[in-house]
């Protein structure tokens, strides 16, 4: 790969930039499975602010299938459907029918649910000292599919790279996913420089190598676990198993 010709690099955020491990998070037991995630955290402040109208079987039916139902849009239309939308969606389904009560209690629910997510979330630092490294060189994005803002802003924030940064895309903001061509589309636009100019760096083959090489762009596979690049995927002009390595491949 001709390095001399990359200005700009655009990171993912999740287990690129950042080390996402839910298997800190409690274990859910439902319906003979066990789940890493928030619901634990969640559940009681549902059941102390909704009263006598949570059943738990029924919220997390319910819940669940308006999951499915998201999933299923996401993939269809290439949007994004925030974390708030999810809950209110549940409680709409669960009796809530006045708009400002619903969206408030979506809202508690959610910050609920994305503490949790920062619990479990943190930037190694041999990540944030390699974007430190290359920042002085290259021009720095980043585009990640999270579908709440608030919390996608405070991660970066963590990072203690965030000023760094001169184009940040969090999907929620954006009302598209990766890899929906136009969100590609948004970050060339915000960054004003040509496709073949940029390295897009990021650790899921579909959103982060074939959506970036269909928008021309270049890219380095974050592939930590030596996995085959899936079927269909076309293949990186890099692989690295860490983020820490970019630096050196970019002889900087």
């Amino acid at each position: 790969m001709d390095n001399g010709a990359i200005k700009v690099v655009v990171f993912d955020l999740f287990d690129t930039l950042v080390k996402w491990e839910p298997e800190r998070l409690p274990l859910l037991h439902w319906r003979e499975r066990s789940t890493h995630s928030t619901l634990p955290w969640i559940l009681p402040s549902l059941q102390e602010r909704m009263g006598p109208r949570f059943e738990i079987e029924t919220f997390l039916t319910v819940y669940h299938d308006v999951i499915d139902e998201i999933n299923a849009e996401r993939e269809r239309e290439g949007i994004e459907i925030t974390c708030q939308e999810r809950f209110e969606r549940t409680l709409e389904r669960l009796g809530y029918s006045d708009p400002a009560e619903r969206s408030l209690l979506a809202f508690h629910v959610t910050r609920v649910h994305m503490d949790g997510v920062r619990k479990v979330t943190f930037a190694p630092p041999e990540r944030s000292d390699a974007v430190r490294r290359l920042a002085p060189h290259f021009r720095l994005g980043l585009l990640s599919n999270f579908d709440d803002a608030q919390c996608g802003r405070e991660v970066l924030l963590n990072t203690g790279v965030a000023d760094l940064f001169e184009a940040v895309i969090i999907s929620a903001e954006a009302g598209l996913r990766k890899p929906n061509p136009l969100i590609y589309q948004r970050i060339l636009t915000m960054l004003h420089v040509e496709p073949r100019t940029i390295l897009f760096v990021g650790d899921t083959p579909r959103e982060d190598v074939l959506g970036p090489r269909q928008a021309a762009m270049r890219v380095a596979w974050v592939n930590g676990r030596g996995t085959p690049l899936p079927e269909g995927i076309p293949e990186p002009d890099l692989v690295v198993a860490n983020i820490a390595e970019l630096p050196a491949l970019l002889g900087v």
